[in-house]
């Protein structure tokens, strides 16, 4: 009340960003854009106690968000959009509580609202200071995880497993590659690349393939009979074959 009848006395000299405004900027710009631009509207309000408050929150939000993006199980199978609708329908929700109706009182006291100019201006820096640390981190990832690669060589055909030597011992190679030659996979006629990797107690091995490998029955039919043969011969493992066409998370069959 008091906030009303001070406007009621004189028009408000900042401007604010409406909901559309802020919907557009966080969209576009990532979670740092929405705290901006309802901290500003805090302070245009007259309410400086909570502008740290929100940029406190957002900054909280922010490396919560992105850690889920980046770390969380699965989190890649998620596509990146619904992350962004996600965040930005929190913070055009929170706006709408915490701003909403005093935003209406501030314009009806001839209060003032930010051009688009200066919306798209604060969201494309926002874009680029969002976007030059996760350049950073994803680079950081990427080194990490090849740091963990190795590839050993087996047979005179120098046979290849590629593995995370974060959870996957030589050893256990080893006795991997081992298996492969005793089902006579390992030759001595053709090289074979196999990618190796152990989620909990089972072990995913990934034969790399052109497309036609997705209506090549016969092909799966093999691979299937050497997915059952070798079994038995880790009985407390359960094995897995992925036949991938290219890239190794486009698997067009998964024998289990």
């Amino acid at each position: 009340m008091e906030y009303e009848a001070a406007l009621d006395n004189q028009i408000p000299v900042e401007k604010i960003y409406k909901d559309k405004e802020v919907w557009v900027g966080t969209f576009l710009g990532g979670p740092l854009v929405a705290g901006y631009m309802i901290a500003r509207n805090f302070k245009a309000l007259g309410e400086n106690s909570k502008v740290l408050k929100t940029w406190a929150v957002t900054l909280v939000a922010t490396v919560f968000i992105f850690g889920i993006a980046f770390f969380a199980p699965y989190a890649e199978r998620v596509p990146n959009f619904l992350f962004t609708l996600v965040y930005t329908g929190i913070a055009f929700l929170l706006m709408q509580i915490y701003q909403g109706e005093k935003i209406k009182t501030f314009l009806r006291a001839g209060g003032r609202i930010h051009s688009w100019w200066k919306t798209l201006g604060v969201t494309f820096l926002g874009m680029i200071i969002t976007i030059i640390p996760l350049i950073g981190v994803t680079l950081l990832i990427e080194i990490r995880a090849s740091a963990n690669i190795a590839t050993k060589s087996y047979g005179s055909m120098r046979h290849e497993i590629t593995f995370d030597k974060s959870n996957l011992t030589e050893s256990e190679i080893d006795a991997i590659a081992e298996s492969f030659s005793k089902a006579r996979y390992f030759d001595d006629e053709t090289q074979k690349f196999i990618y190796a990797k152990k989620v909990d107690d089972t072990y995913e091995f990934s034969f790399s393939f052109d497309k036609s490998i997705s209506s090549d029955s016969q092909t799966a039919e093999f691979y299937g009979e050497l997915r059952n043969w070798m079994q038995p011969l880790f009985p407390d493992n359960k094995i897995v074959f992925n036949l991938v066409a290219g890239d190794l998370d486009n698997v067009i069959k998964r024998l289990e």
